[in-house]
């Protein structure tokens, strides 16, 4: 595309093109040198360095033991990592830089015309060029000698400009160094949300842990206890098992003995009845005396089980002081160990 030297002196264009050239934070052209940042907008290195003062106010100079710091573009939000040099590592644009003088050069060799400067609304064919401190709007010249300030106190127009617009420009960086801090709380938060819930999420799982661990315990013990219940039950009814079958012999023997006595007494003649009693009955060589048959039906001396042997009293497990050490657990606190140090530094003062 052909060069065409018109486009830049027309109006519209030079104000398009004074808009790019534009510091975000000054409001004002770009200075020279003109720093790229890593986002690809672009700042006054002096801006840049008063941003960069600002989030970092412990960074001194480019000789200082700190390694380097950040700030935020105040275009972007892009947050911009810089080393020991600061906004001096910083490259410059000069691109940006030649554009700034062309345009200078444009604007200067350009003459002045009727309507590029504001005109004062009661003096037409004055200039505004004056400051009203009193009424704090601009004014011209002859306002202030014959019109509605000549009683006001007035100040030259560009030192008022030059002050406001370096007021302007330090309020920017305090928003703007605002605005970081307040990133920075931001991802403080954040970090402290995360953090939160991860440590809540290893406290459950830690719990979990613990009372897992102390049902193991409980089930441990109960499979103990039970055992114990086992052994004693087997115990005892295997002993009175043994119990039931000598007295079951016992009742056999007995029966016989009965068996044996009442074909005795059946007998009617008195040598087969005394026969019956030496020799008993069919060939029983037993003999069924009555000392027998007394012990017999006394029941021997088999063993006998005591009162109460059935009962299991003695496993009888009492946990309603451990339910109750349950139902009072509780996460423990700082103020236990508070006051177990001060009970530790009273002693020791006494």
């Amino acid at each position: 595309m052909d060069y065409q030297p018109g486009i830049i002196r027309d109006g519209s264009a030079m104000e398009n093109l004074e808009r790019q050239l534009i510091c975000p934070i000054c409001l004002e052209m770009f200075t020279k040198p003109v720093v790229i940042l890593p986002c690809q907008h672009n700042l006054c290195r002096k801006c840049a360095n008063d941003v960069f003062q600002a989030a970092n106010p412990y960074w001194q100079s480019r000789g200082s033991v700190i390694s380097g710091g950040r700030f935020r573009c105040p275009s972007c939000r892009h947050e911009v990592l810089l080393d020991r040099h600061g906004v001096y590592g910083l490259q410059r644009n000069l691109l940006v830089e030649n554009i700034i003088d062309i345009y200078k050069q444009e604007c200067s060799s350009r003459p002045l015309q009727k309507g590029e400067h504001p005109m004062c609304k009661e003096h037409e064919d004055e200039r505004i060029n004056i400051y009203c401190v009193t009424c704090e709007v601009p004014t011209c010249s002859m306002c202030k000698v014959f019109g509605a300030h000549k009683d006001c106190e007035v100040a030259p127009l560009q030192s008022v400009f030059q002050g406001q617009k370096s007021e302007l420009n330090n309020c920017i960086s305090m928003l703007v160094a605002g605005n970081d801090r307040i990133q920075t709380i931001i991802s403080q938060l954040e970090d402290s949300q995360r953090s939160t819930e991860e440590n809540s999420q290893a406290a459950e799982r830690e719990l979990c842990e613990r009372f897992g661990a102390l049902e193991a315990v409980l089930a441990e013990k109960k499979s103990e206890l039970l055992r114990r219940i086992a052994k004693e039950r087997e115990d005892k009814t295997g002993f009175v098992q043994a119990l039931v079958l000598k007295y079951k012999e016992q009742l056999e023997k007995s029966s016989r003995l009965v068996e044996t006595a009442i074909q005795a007494m059946e007998e009617t003649g008195g040598a087969a009845f005394l026969m019956v009693r030496a020799w008993g009955r069919a060939g029983d060589r037993s003999r069924l005396s009555l000392p027998r048959i007394v012990e017999a039906s006394k029941g021997g001396h088999l063993e006998k089980i005591e009162q109460g042997f059935e009962n299991m009293d003695g496993f009888s497990v009492s946990l309603d002081h451990i339910a109750d050490a349950i139902r009072t657990l509780d996460f423990e606190t700082d103020e236990e160990e508070d006051e177990f140090f001060e009970g530790e530094e009273g002693e020791t003062e006494e």
